[in-house]
């Protein structure tokens, strides 16, 4: 695990490097070994000095998820945080100067480890961050990064790190004081060895000489102090109170600060202990870093397929989702050719990309050579003819099947036999648009989001003639791209836009009840939703609303079955109060000004004299999603539950810290959810009827997850 050798000048290198693995982890094993090697170089009389340093191209990637998860009771994952913790103060109180040589990533526990470290040399590596981004997973640093960092750099320098999980370059983790060095790559170990060979006398940590003062201000000076007044009321602001993480991270460095290190380390060991332990940290965990690595794996991708390489994709509709779909493709060093009805459409959609990479250039980020580049490889044009070579074409135009099929038609006509055709779009059954190709078995549904650049998700549809063929290529473009897929069966409004709606619709039906606009709102944040149903209703536009429904009555007939709020989308259509883009909708839109909630909304819904308690609006806007992502799983749309989670946290914003729509029903307990939907529909409709294969598994107390 942890390779010791120790040379002639005394200094001691420890270098991780576990079999096996791709990178190295903080795990059970990597511990035992850790442990005793510092054991041994800090007692050997020998060792004079102590470098660490990794075999592979990064030198510590975190904690191992897994391992951490195995422990389940409060005072064993104490202890192991702890053994950690008397470990580290060993190394770094020994007396011997202590070096890091990073090659490359350091992050979370990677750099709690090596802030133990007195010298901290980095390769000149461009891939290469710095940080501690366990909040993004619901968890706080339990190495000692909430009690080092902030006393090496400063409070107000660490808490972006801490509380937002920023990661940074090595350029700025040099000017921030977290590293002491940069150096060409493959140099780090003998930077690090020098600077060992060039100390004379016992190197301390700041933290501990005597008259140290914490960078910047301590706790209780005036000045952090309305720091952290200031970023409580921020962090209540933005997450309601459901992250418990963030919050404990602020208390770690609040409490631990004020006290002395080995005091403060104890204060981070308990805050970790309570978070690791509470549900929304495992239901994080669970999606955003286990379900999330499968799905990016390509785990749906069918298996004896050859993996496909491309070289030129066409995109058909130079709109906002065609020109995002052709900055992602040229972003991933394919060719992109963009087709609209005339040249200045197209270039239109290939400005698009001008204004993103102008902002990177402005920004430093890229080069103004590596941006002239990136746009050559977008090509705009009217002719279809040149799609000729495209592996893939993908469409982006009207929601119309008339001007979908004809476009269909005419890519076909100069594509190669093998070519794929993909649809983005949202709604309509991809195995009745596929009825206007020529080769259905290459027909197949890449739903993005918008905008595209932003949105990691691509939601894969298979229509009825789908092969299998046409899937694992499909998924080795997104994977091409950089984006996150996730596969479903064909349904009208397939499963994100299906789920969406309900949880806009359900907030919109409350209006009719008399719920005051407000409150119905603030429900939707309290949830932790990205918005309220009502400015996401008119972010979308009623309009849009309307109009799929008046289609799906028109397709469905007798089935058909008018959806919660929909009578509500309709008044507000009636009256032109389309939404944002029209500058009225539930709110107005001032064209100098914020927008506010429109005054006549209580004319035309009369609010009730007596309102609902806001935790009873949350549990419908909740309920309503994990019921019909149940009813998706049930009648086969989705057929694993991490496609269901990954897609409603990615997709329209379901809040990550309940674990995806799925997650959530197994956060309440089948059983459980299925009395809260049987009550829910006695109060508020049929809606709310708890499905067959719910009320199976309430019975049987089997799961959705296997794992």
């Amino acid at each position: 695990m942890i390779n010791y050798e120790l040379d002639a000048n005394g200094i001691a290198t420890l270098t991780w490097d576990m079999p096996g693995r791709s990178q190295n982890v903080i795990n059970g094993e990597s511990c035992a070994a850790l442990f005793a090697a510092i054991d041994k170089a800090v007692s050997t009389p020998e060792v004079k000095a102590i470098l660490m340093t990794s075999g592979k191209a990064d030198f510590i990637a975190g904690g191992d998820l897994e391992w951490l998860l195995t422990a389940t009771q409060a005072a064993e994952l104490f202890e192991r945080t702890m053994s950690l913790h008397h470990a580290l103060r060993k190394l770094e109180t020994c007396g011997k100067p202590v070096a890091m040589a990073l090659p490359g990533m350091t992050l979370g526990g990677g750099l709690e480890i090596a802030l133990a470290g007195h010298y901290r040399v980095a390769s000149d590596n461009p891939k290469a961050r710095f940080g501690l981004p366990e909040v993004t997973l619901g968890l706080l640093p339990g190495g000692g990064g909430t009690q080092r960092l902030p006393r090496l750099i400063g409070i107000q320098n660490a808490l972006p790190l801490l509380a937002e999980g920023k990661k940074l370059k090595a350029a700025d983790a040099l000017k921030l004081g977290i590293l002491n060095a940069i150096v060409p790559a493959g140099t780090e170990i003998q930077t690090a060895r020098q600077w060992l060979l060039s100390q004379t006398a016992p190197v301390q940590q700041p933290w501990d000489t005597k008259g140290y003062k914490i960078p910047g201000g301590a706790v209780l000076s005036p000045a952090i102090q309305q720091l952290f007044m200031a970023g409580n009321a921020m962090l209540r602001a933005k997450t309601w109170g459901n992250y418990p993480a963030p919050a404990n991270i602020l208390s770690c460095v609040y409490e631990g600060l004020i006290t002395d290190i080995d005091t403060g380390l104890k204060t981070e060991a308990r805050y970790f202990t309570s978070t690791v332990l509470s549900p929304e940290a495992k239901n994080m965990i669970g999606t955003l870093f286990f379900s999330m690595g499968e799905a990016n794996k390509l785990a749906a991708r069918p298996k004896d397929v050859p993996v496909q390489k491309y070289s030129k994709i066409g995109v058909l509709g130079a709109g906002m989702m065609g020109a995002g779909i052709a900055y992602m493709i040229a972003k991933a060093n394919i060719t992109a050719v963009l087709i609209d009805t005339s040249i200045d459409a197209a270039e239109r959609g290939k400005d698009y990309s001008k204004k993103l990479l102008d902002k990177q250039v402005q920004r430093g980020q890229i080069s103004q050579e590596k941006a002239d580049a990136f746009l050559a490889r977008i090509m705009t044009a009217t002719e279809y003819s040149t799609l000729d070579g495209a592996e893939m074409v993908i469409e982006a135009v009207f929601e119309d099947r008339a001007i979908k099929a004809d476009v269909t038609r005419k890519s076909e006509a100069v594509l190669n036999a093998d070519a794929i055709f993909a649809s983005n779009t949202s709604t309509l059954p991809i195995t009745g648009l596929a009825q206007a190709s020529a080769r259905p078995a290459n027909f197949i549904g890449l739903h993005f989001f918008s905008p595209v650049d932003k949105m990691p998700l691509v939601e894969v549809i298979i229509g009825q003639a789908t092969s299998d063929a046409t899937l694992a290529r499909s998924l080795d473009f997104i994977k091409a791209v950089g984006m996150t897929p996730i596969v479903v069966n064909d349904a009208r409004g397939f499963y994100t836009s299906r789920v969406f709606s309900t949880s806009v619709l359900e907030g919109v039906k409350m209006l009719s009840e008399g719920v005051a606009p407000a409150l119905i709102e603030n429900a939707g944040l309290k949830a932790g939703m990205p918005v309220g149903a009502l400015t996401m209703t008119d972010e979308v536009s009623a309009e849009l609303v309307y109009k799929i429904d008046k289609q799906a009555r028109a397709d469905l007939g007798a089935a058909y079955v008018e959806p919660a709020g929909m009578k509500a989308i309709q008044k507000l259509v009636e009256l032109g109060r389309i939404g944002k883009k029209a500058g009225k909708g539930f709110y107005d839109y001032p064209e100098n000004g914020k927008k506010f909630l429109w005054p006549g909304l209580t004319e035309l819904f009369p609010v009730a004299a007596q309102q609902p308690a806001i935790e009873e609006l949350v549990e419908r806007i909740i309920a309503i999603q994990s019921l019909e992502t149940a009813r998706c799983m049930e009648e086969g749309v989705l057929t694993t539950a991490r496609d269901a989670d990954v897609g409603s946290i990615l997709g329209w914003g379901f809040p990550p810290f309940r674990g995806g729509t799925i997650s959530q029903i197994h956060s309440t307990g089948i059983a459980a959810f299925v009395a809260q939907c049987n009550a829910l529909a006695a109060k508020h409709g049929e809606r709310f009827r708890p499905t067959a294969t719910l009320q199976k598994m309430a019975a049987d107390g089997t799961q959705f997850y296997t794992r």
